[in-house]
């Protein structure tokens, strides 16, 4: 039989290198230093595409938003499709939805597209409000729309998706395709998963959404994959004022404005309302 190798020990013309916190070993060592591969003028530029430099990418798009976002005012975010027509029944709910979001006080974060987006931007803008658009590098081109205050484009949208849930208060959902579903289930998920708290998800227009929730309760419900209580995380509903009915009640319960009502002395521990 072998020899037993001692698991702390390498053999003695085991190939090692150390390239910052990483150990190379055997084939994976390389003759040339990072610092050479660096300054050579006449090395691989592919380098640059590659998962590590990848990292640096990502990192600097949560900070740009971080950044951009940081001292955004209490915010709902509203989702819809690029591809309503300004001259839709959609685009009007948009428009409305826009201006009475910011008579309320309300900020409004969208995909910064057209569509439904620019409805939104545009009726928010239109009455003063803060209007943010958070565009998407897409195969399609698709620039953020002129309505669009305050904009920042993303390259990945995992980044882009925190940046919707960190500064929301509540995401509004119009009708809308696939990327409208995609951020639709991911609230709930969130909401679900107790992710994130005080998190209306609120489906504008019941027309277009009633088949969907109704497919929820009749056949995931009904399959046992979700509880009954996860059917209730939803509102649907045509009335504008009901959207920022239901945001405005949501935003009171939250445990930091509960804390600063406390603090200001209008509303008493343990008292609720």
């Amino acid at each position: 039989m072998p020899a037993s190798v001692d698991p702390d020990r390498l053999p003695p013309d085991t190939p090692e290198k150390q390239r910052g916190p990483v150990t190379l070993r055997r084939g994976q060592v390389q003759r040339s230093t990072t610092d050479q591969r660096l300054l050579d003028t006449r090395g691989p530029t592919d380098w640059v595409h590659a998962d590590p430099w990848r990292v640096l990418r990502i990192q600097s798009e949560f900070v740009e938003g971080f950044g951009l976002l940081a001292e955004l005012p209490r915010a709902v975010t509203v989702f819809g499709s690029a591809r309503t027509a300004t001259d839709a029944p959609e685009y009007a709910t948009g428009l409305a939805l826009g201006k009475a979001l910011s008579d309320a006080g309300w900020a409004v974060i969208t995909g910064g597209g057209p569509g439904v987006m620019e409805a939104v931007n545009r009726g928010t803008s239109e009455a003063g409000g803060l209007s943010v658009g958070l565009g998407i590098e897409l195969p399609f081109e698709q620039n953020l729309n002129a309505w669009v205050d305050l904009g920042l484009n993303f390259r990945y949208f995992f980044c882009r998706k925190t940046m919707f849930v960190k500064y929301s208060s509540g995401f509004v959902i119009l009708p809308g395709g696939f990327g409208t579903m995609d951020e639709l289930f991911e609230a709930l998920t969130l909401v679900q998963t107790h992710k994130v708290n005080q998190f209306p998800v609120i489906l504008l227009g019941s027309a277009y959404w009633s088949g969907l929730v109704d497919w929820l309760r009749d056949t995931m419900l009904g399959h046992g994959y979700i509880r009954s209580g996860d059917i209730d995380l939803l509102t649907v509903t045509d009335d504008v004022d009901e959207v920022v009915q239901r945001l405005d009640e949501a935003e009171a319960r939250r445990p930091d404005r509960q804390v600063a009502k406390v603090a200001t002395g209008d509303e008493t521990p343990g008292d609720e309302g």
